[in-house]
């Protein structure tokens, strides 16, 4: 499959190729016209598109379509304006692993990696507690993203997540040796396990929408439920005191109420959480700019991090001659503008994700 990846695409370009699809739906314009809203995207960058003035439902998300288009640009942003497009036929050899971003490690390594931690755990409440949470998230694991588009928007994104921040877990407690090493470790697994019912996503790791648990209550919400819920089945009290302090670490893990957490944290392995997932997630939309940007020049806005990103000539990197390519902005022009209007603060309450997300 030899096509354009889509951060290499410019202005008024062509685009003929398979894109996967990421979210999609039917609207209608101003003027009562019908057309089709869609975030496609290859594992290079994702791209929001319309097909005007088109009767046709919606495409499901995962679905792979082969796609003409041209480019054209909306708000300073790259948009695919579709004339053609149909469903992938089995003739066609797609290869799946070009549209879809993927965490850089394999799914069963990192989960390997997990597993160990929670097996080399000298707390034997924390270990229970753990293995039972992992062993009830074995299957959505592997390939769940850890958010729809913020941080790890990936197939395997959550284990990404959670194998990164205890790679630098493990070198904060060699630092500060008071720490209570397994409390961190343990908090860090745990502590975005309820995106697994947040979220709805498929195999492919594309997050098609926000489950209805997942709105009404949230990730911190229904991890400490779930964790209470293990510590009984494991025989000990949801109030002990270490599945108290591993769910007050989830609790507050996002540090502040503005974000989602009603308390601050309380204790050091608390604020060495909190402050792992913000720089681990931080760390990872900074990467995905600087991979949509070339050397010497600033990324458009990053939303997540409200500010630019700058892409440094370093070093021991190959200077490139791609254009920048524009960050996406969660594919709708509408919320794009709806955005743009209003200040930060106010922003953060358009839609659930940014209320979730802002700082994980």
């Amino acid at each position: 499959m030899n096509q354009t990846k889509l951060n290499q695409l410019q202005k008024d370009q062509r685009f003929e190729g398979f894109l996967i699809v990421r979210s999609s739906s039917k609207r209608v314009n101003k003027n009562g016209d019908p057309y089709l809203d869609i975030n496609l995207a290859d594992d290079t960058v994702e791209m929001n598109a319309k097909v005007w003035n088109t009767d046709e439902a919606a495409p499901e998300p995962g679905t792979v379509l082969k796609v003409r288009a041209t480019i054209t640009e909306y708000n300073n942003r790259l948009q695919l304006r579709i004339e053609r497009m149909r469903e992938s036929q089995p003739d066609d050899n797609v290869d799946i692993s070009q549209l879809v971003a993927a965490a850089p490690r394999p799914a069963d390594a990192m989960f390997k990696v997990l597993t160990d931690v929670i097996d080399n755990m000298q707390n034997q409440v924390l270990k229970d507690i753990v293995g039972e949470l992992l062993k009830r998230a074995a299957d959505k694991i592997l390939y769940y993203p850890a958010a729809q588009s913020m941080h790890h928007a990936e197939r395997s994104g959550l284990l990404h997540h959670l194998t990164d921040m205890l790679s630098a877990a493990k070198a904060i407690c060699g630092c500060y040796p008071y720490l209570d090493e397994d409390l961190v470790m343990a908090g860090v697994i745990v502590h975005d396990l309820g995106k697994l019912t947040e979220m709805d996503a498929n195999q492919l790791g594309a997050v098609s929408e926000y489950t209805k648990e997942g709105m009404l209550l949230g990730h911190i919400v229904t991890g400490i439920a779930d964790l209470r819920d293990a510590a009984v089945v494991c025989g000990y009290k949801a109030d002990d005191e270490y599945p108290l302090l591993l769910s007050h670490m989830i609790l507050s893990h996002h540090g502040i109420p503005e974000y989602g957490s009603p308390r601050p944290p309380m204790f050091p392995e608390a604020e060495v959480l909190h402050w792992l997932d913000v720089l681990d997630s931080r760390l990872n939309a900074m990467q995905a700019a600087q991979n949509r940007t070339k050397q010497g020049v600033f990324s458009d806005k990053v939303y997540s991090l409200d500010r630019r990103v700058y892409h440094p000539y370093y070093l021991n990197e190959e200077i490139t001659g791609e254009d920048s390519a524009p960050l996406p902005f969660e594919g709708d022009e509408d919320m794009m503008q709806e955005a743009d209007a209003v200040p930060l603060r106010a922003r953060r309450d358009v839609d659930a994700e940014r209320a979730y997300n802002r700082f994980l």
